[in-house]
C-alpha cells in the first residue's frame, strides 16, 4: 500500500478506534459491526440516493413496474455441519429470508463459492445438493454465480456467499419507519435454537438431548401472516445477535422504545440450560428460522394466530410492546418484578455461526 488511512481523523466511537486491525467482533452483528459500518464502510461507499444509509435486511429498489428487494450475504459457519442443516441451506435461507423481510417474495439468487483446496468433492457435492433442495423448497431458482479456490491452510473449507431479489407487491410497506408506539411484538417461535445447535458440535458438548437448528425458509410464514393482516408495520429475522440485537437495531432506527416481558419469550427447556451452562443469555443467541413481528395493537390476535397456524409459527408468541419512553432503547420486565436494559452486545457471544 502506498498511502494508509488515519484513525485519528475519523469521527468515530473509541471502540473503532480502540481495534486497529479487525476482530472477530466486527463480523457479530453487535456495536462493534454497527460501529465498523457506519464509520468506515458507509463514508467511504457513499450514498446519495439513501438506500445504503437504511441498514435493512435488504435494499428496496425502485423498478420501472414496481419495486424490489435485494440482499446479499456470506456464509462461514464452523463448523460446516450441524444438527439441522449445513452450510448449504444456511446460505440459501439466510438470503431468502432477508429478502422476504422488506416483504418482498423472493425470486432468484446468485451463489458464490470460495473453496479450500483439499476440500472433498463429495461434501462440496453434498453442500451443493442441499442448496439445490433448499431453493426447490423456498420456489427461488439459482440462476448464476462464480467459484473461486484458495490454497490450502488458506481458508475453512468453503465460504459462501450468495445474493437475492424479490419483488414486492404493490401495497406493502414494511419497515422501522412504520413502528409506532402501542405496536405489538411477536415472535414466531422458541429462539435460540441454531446458536446452540452449532456450539454443540463445535465443542462436543451433549445437553441431554440432540438441538437442532431452525434453518428454515420464511417466505411462506410471512405470505401467511401478511394475507390475515396487511398491515404488519416491521419484520425481521433474529440472526447475528439473537432477538436482543434486532430488537435494538429497530428501536434506534425508528427512535421508539420497546418493553419485552422474559417470561414470555418463548425459550426450550433444552435451550435454556445449554444457555445456563455455557454463560450465554437466550436474547443474544442467533436464530435462522424465526422472525419478530411489528403489528398494530389491534391486529395483534389475528395475527399470532396467523402465525400459530403455519408449521414454522406454531411456538409464537406476543413478547412485548413498542413505547414512546426511552426511545432507541429496549427494556426487559424480569420475572421477579424488575426490569433491565438489553443492550446492543458489544460483539457475537458465538462467533462463526452463520
Amino acid at each position: 500500500m502506498t498511502s494508509h488511512l488515519d484513525l485519528e481523523a475519523w469521527s468515530c466511537p473509541m471502540p473503532l478506534r480502540d481495534h486497529p486491525n479487525v476482530v472477530m467482533g466486527h463480523g457479530g452483528g453487535g456495536t462493534l459491526s454497527a460501529e465498523l459500518v457506519a464509520h468506515l464502510f458507509l463514508p467511504a461507499y457513499g450514498d446519495d440516493g439513501g438506500v445504503l444509509a437504511q441498514l435493512g435486511d435488504a435494499a428496496v429498489l425502485p423498478a420501472s413496474d414496481g419495486r424490489l428487494a435485494m440482499s446479499t450475504d456470506s456464509f462461514v459457519v464452523r463448523p460446516r455441519f450441524f444438527p439441522g442443516g449445513n452450510i448449504g441451506d444456511l446460505a440459501v435461507n439466510g438470503t431468502v429470508n432477508d429478502v422476504t423481510m422488506a416483504g418482498a417474495r423472493p425470486l432468484f439468487l446468485s451463489a458464490a463459492m470460495v473453496l479450500e483446496e483439499g476440500l472433498a468433492l463429495a461434501e462440496l457435492g453434498l453442500i451443493a445438493e442441499t442448496m439445490g433442495r433448499a431453493a426447490r423448497t423456498a420456489g427461488v431458482r439459482i440462476v448464476t454465480g462464480d467459484t473461486k479456490v484458495v490454497d490450502s491452510g488458506h481458508g475453512d473449507g468453503v465460504y459462501i456467499t450468495t445474493t437475492g431479489i424479490g419483488v414486492i407487491p404493490d401495497g406493502r410497506d414494511l419497515g422501522p419507519h412504520r413502528v409506532r408506539p402501542g405496536d405489538a411484538v411477536l415472535v414466531s417461535g422458541p429462539i435460540g435454537l441454531h446458536g446452540i445447535a452449532v456450539m454443540s458440535v463445535r465443542e462436543g458438548l451433549e445437553f441431554g438431548s440432540e438441538i437442532r437448528s431452525d434453518c428454515a425458509p420464511l417466505n411462506g410464514l410471512v405470505e401467511a401472516l401478511l394475507e390475515v393482516v396487511p398491515d404488519v408495520h416491521m419484520l425481521r429475522d433474529p440472526t447475528r445477535g439473537g432477538v436482543a440485537a434486532s430488537l435494538n437495531e429497530i428501536a434506534k432506527s425508528s427512535s421508539t422504545g420497546i418493553e419485552i416481558v422474559e417470561r414470555s419469550v418463548p425459550v426450550p427447556d433444552d435451550v435454556r440450560a445449554a444457555c445456563g451452562f455455557l454463560g450465554l443469555d437466550p436474547l443474544y443467541v442467533a436464530n435462522e428460522g424465526k422472525l419478530v413481528a411489528f403489528v398494530p395493537e389491534a391486529e395483534a390476535d389475528a395475527a399470532l394466530a396467523a402465525l400459530q397456524a403455519h408449521e414454522l409459527g406454531a411456538g409464537a408468541a406476543r413478547i412485548g410492546t413498542v413505547v414512546a419512553e426511552h426511545p432507541g432503547v429496549v427494556v426487559a420486565r424480569t420475572g421477579i418484578g424488575g426490569t433491565r436494559v438489553v443492550d446492543l452486545p458489544l460483539a457475537e457471544q458465538l462467533p462463526r455461526i452463520c
